[in-house]
């Protein structure tokens, strides 16, 4: 006989294949929460921390389940975002020898402190090389 905790592993496996493996531990755990699992229970068998179960019956208690289904979208603004435009005309029309004095003009011109590496990935996305 498979245990129960045992048997979500494999359903929750076999939908990581279709979804990213936070939202299965959120549906998985919602599921669980409306069978009245203990919360530390549900933290054993999903991975998912106190806090996220805790939010997560919160959710529930608000109606607003639909929510907890959305994943991403935390990180920062880009730094280049507001200037990118302007910084790619300034390169095709000015001669930049290198990434680093890309990177200068950019702390120069807008008061943006970027990476070497940051140009890279802005030259890369533009189609741009130097």
């Amino acid at each position: 006989m498979v245990e129960g905790k045992e048997v979500i592993k494999k359903i929750m496996g076999f939908l990581e294949l279709f979804m990213c493996k936070t939202l299965v531990k959120r549906i998985i755990s919602l599921i669980l929460i409306t069978m009245e699992v203990p919360d530390k229970r549900i933290t054993e068998i999903t991975g998912l921390c106190n806090k996220s179960v805790r939010e997560l019956k919160k959710a529930i208690k608000k109606g607003e389940v639909d929510s907890q289904f959305k994943v991403g979208g935390g990180g920062r603004k880009p730094k280049l975002k507001d200037v990118e435009e302007a910084v790619i005309e300034e390169i095709n029309t000015n001669n930049y020898h290198s990434r680093r004095q890309i990177a200068d003009m950019i702390e120069e011109k807008y008061s943006i402190k970027i990476s070497v590496n940051s140009v890279g990935r802005l030259l890369k996305k533009t189609g741009l090389s130097v």
